[in-house]
């Protein structure tokens, strides 16, 4: 199920590919469904308890805390799609397009699912910024960092409001809905439903898991290129962040004593190297073979086929995009956990909520209290 990227180009012949199927192997039959279920059963408790906390559990209202609430909840709308996913590909090509499963996975599961894969990315773009100025200003190397030079005191200044989290957060989600769902609707209600009128007339019944729901038309393949380069945009400002944050910790530690900062910026590193590489294992991918898979469809050309019955020649590659697109989605699985692993607040609220009792996890760290208190509000920073 994709609605951004281009429809299947056959050349002039007799038989066109847009009336093949796809022919599903044990990937989509069976690993996808599973895989969905684990992201289900995985995701909603996690960042259910991930909300509760943010909202209950901890005091201090930060901009950090901003931004992993509604990172938190978009993820748990994110996972609410899983079940229905889960059966459309293991239902998919044995149901008709016009069933209600279908139907809901057009008008409704994509939407939401595309929106809040991005949500999320645009969220932890801001987390990232965040990060980097509350390091950059809070710790100090032997000179300035260039970027607090180049970069007005007024854009440290905001980063350090809530109320700037704030908006940030609304003009986020206003963005992706209202950029998200007017092309989805465009797709499901113009172009899946014209070509599945079209394959009825040359007499042919279009199942769900098909050419047309999963290639998509024109209009939604266009865009899909503003989409990409939004996607390296924010990946490349994270990965400028990481690195300038990378550059300023090891200027500071020469100037700083063990028993204040260092503690400070070893959390900061291992946080920074572990979001890092979850970013890019799990969106990076999808964003790399996306405009392959667009490329690849556009120019792809075919002779008649001998065979009516004979597989689309992008099924292989269909399958590859959506398990390209599963792991995208599962990085509303991972943040809970990078949570609950990097930050020790986050870990004795957790604990004390499923417990229902407190524990002492906050007389066993490396460093002093005074240190863990000096260093909290970077801890909750350095989140994503």
């Amino acid at each position: 199920m994709e609605n951004t990227s281009y429809t299947f180009q056959a050349d002039n012949s007799s038989s066109s590919p847009s009336v093949l199927s796809l022919c599903p192997t044990a990937t989509t039959l069976y690993l996808l469904p599973s895989l969905y279920t684990l992201l289900f059963i995985t995701a909603l408790p996690g960042n259910a308890v991930s909300l509760w906390v943010f909202l209950r559990s901890i005091p201090t209202l930060s901009p950090t805390h901003i931004y992993l609430t509604n990172l938190s909840f978009s993820n748990l709308l994110l996972s609410l799609a899983a079940p229905f996913l889960a059966a459309y590909y293991a239902l998919g090509s044995a149901r008709l397009q016009n069933c209600l499963l279908c139907q809901l996975v057009l008008h409704v599961v994509t939407p939401l699912m595309h929106s809040n894969i991005y949500i999320g990315l645009l969220i932890l773009t801001w987390v990232a910024l965040g990060r980097f100025a509350a390091l950059v200003t809070n710790t100090h190397a032997s000179q300035p960092s260039v970027c607090m030079k180049v970069l007005p005191a007024g854009f440290f200044t905001c980063l350090a409001k809530t109320s700037f989290a704030g908006r940030v957060c609304g003009v986020v989600w206003v963005l992706a809905v209202t950029a998200i769902v007017p092309v989805t609707v465009y797709y499901s209600v113009n172009e899946a439903t014209g070509s599945r009128e079209e394959g009825v007339e040359k007499g042919k019944v279009e199942m769900c898991y098909s050419p047309v729901v999963e290639l998509g038309g024109r209009l939604s393949a266009w865009f899909t290129v503003p989409v990409i380069i939004l996607f390296f945009v924010c990946y490349l400002l994270v990965l400028i962040s990481y690195m300038t944050v990378l550059t300023h910790i090891t200027r500071s530690r020469s100037n700083t004593h063990l028993n204040t900062s260092q503690c400070m910026l070893g959390r900061a590193l291992r946080k920074i190297v572990i979001i890092q590489v979850v970013l890019s294992v799990c969106l990076l991918p999808h964003h790399i073979f996306k405009p392959i898979f667009i490329s690849l469809a556009h120019n792809q050309k075919t002779s008649s086929p001998l065979d009516p019955n004979s597989c689309h020649p992008l099924s292989t590659l269909v399958e590859v995009k959506n398990v390209l697109l599963l792991l995208a989605a599962f990085r509303g699985s991972t943040d809970p956990f990078m949570y609950f692993i990097l930050d020790k607040t986050f870990r004795y609220e957790t604990l004390k909520l499923l417990t229902c009792k407190r524990t002492g996890l906050d007389t066993r760290h490396t460093c002093s209290n005074s240190n863990h208190n000096a260093g909290q509000s970077v801890d909750g920073a350095m989140l994503g």
